[in-house]
């Protein structure tokens, strides 16, 4: 859906300020762009935000995901539990591990996260891993999904790409599995265009980690630059994933301001919840989140009334220049993944066709909050 006009409110958007221009233009000029120092300047700094013992940089949110089911020893003929309310690319990395995804359904229309008792109807002998989505930001019921764990020897990836700073029962999100996997990409709440991250307190893991990123070489182009190795050997067939140094230098300017960043989506999304839940037929998800969660609010979504035309919706508030997405087309529905959706998901396809996702974003004023909420009201 397209505007010949600018949005008046943008799905998301980026403040771009002299500090972050200068943290990336004093990188271009120190002449090392590739991985390097400030890419471990961010990596530590993340690493204790989060209070993890590693945190290693990749190019993507996808590389991260691809790279931590590696460490976890996912390969082919294994089966990973993902849920089908989710991003495309957490069934591709699957297959590209040689493994197959097995899709699961969400808890119900106020809890879009997976269902643990799903999951534990899909457990095979097969079975390696689980990636468990915090939709939105909102914390998975991760008690649940890690004794299912334990009891069948799974490995729990989690796909922290909505999540940074989110946490359950005062753990961070990302620290709650073998590792957790966040996404830095241009809409997220920590962007930096592209670039990932994957945090674990395994050793082994991160080892792995950081050398399927470049190529299982044994060395890195850094080391080398500063004559602290003269040669390298090539362990395994990695990848490069790694992260530039202009993104990481971003990165840790936008780190810094993750704390208000969240606390300013929290704002706007509890103004949503008060104007919209329950009227005209909108509901909201997570609007019992107890106090064992807190959300980094990535996404403001409501679910339209049963039998609502979305896409008129949608165009209705494109004409008045206000962007909206849906977060997500359920992957079993894709060409691709169709053979692998042999199970119902009823939860799942029944919420489906009702998701919208509305504007969000620190930088929002109260005007453009209030004229989405008037636009969405007045376009039921």
């Amino acid at each position: 859906m397209t505007t010949e006009q600018p949005w008046r409110v943008p799905l998301a958007d980026v403040a771009v300020d002299a500090e972050l221009a200068e943290a990336a233009l004093e990188t271009v000029r120190s002449g090392w762009w590739s991985m390097g120092p400030r890419v471990k300047e961010f990596e530590r700094a993340f690493a204790d935000f989060c209070g993890a013992r590693h945190a290693v940089a990749v190019a993507s949110g996808t590389a991260a995901l691809h790279l931590a089911l590696l460490a976890a020893g996912c390969g082919p003929g294994d089966e990973v539990i993902v849920p089908s309310l989710n991003f495309v690319a957490a069934a591709n990395v699957i297959v590209h591990t040689g493994g197959e995804p097995v899709f699961c359904d969400i808890v119900g229309p106020d809890e879009l996260n997976l269902d643990p008792e799903d999951v534990e109807s899909v457990v095979t002998p097969r079975t390696k891993a689980v990636v468990p989505l915090h939709y939105g930001g909102f914390p998975c019921a991760m008690d649940a999904l890690g004794e299912l764990a334990a009891r069948h020897g799974l490995a729990v990836v989690e796909d922290a790409a909505h999540a940074p700073g989110a946490t359950w029962r005062g753990r961070p999100c990302g620290t709650l599995g073998l590792a957790g996997c966040f996404s830095f990409f241009a809409n997220k709440n920590l962007p930096v265009g592209e670039g990932g991250m994957v945090v674990t307190g395994d050793d082994e893991v991160a080892a792995r980690l950081r050398l399927l990123r470049s190529h299982g070489m044994t060395t890195v182009t850094w080391d080398r630059h500063r004559g602290h190795a003269s040669s390298y050997d090539v362990v395994s067939a990695g990848f490069n994933y790694r992260l530039d140094e202009m993104r990481a230098a971003v990165g840790l300017v936008q780190l810094r301001r993750l704390p208000q960043e969240n606390a300013s989506r929290g704002r706007i999304a509890a103004r949503y919840r008060e104007a919209l839940d329950g009227l005209n037929g909108l509901s909201l998800p997570f609007g019992r989140l107890g106090e064992e969660r807190t959300s980094a609010h990535h996404l403001a979504v409501v679910l339209l009334p049963e039998g609502t035309e979305r896409e008129r919706v949608r165009s209705t508030l494109a004409e008045r220049r206000i962007q909206t997405s849906v977060h997500y087309p359920p992957i079993h529905g894709f060409t691709r993944y169709r053979s692998a959706a042999a199970r119902p998901l009823p939860i799942t396809d029944a919420v489906a066709s009702r998701l919208l996702t509305l504007p969000l974003f620190g930088g929002m004023s109260d005007d453009q909050v209030e004229l989405v909420i008037e636009a969405l009201l007045g376009a039921l």
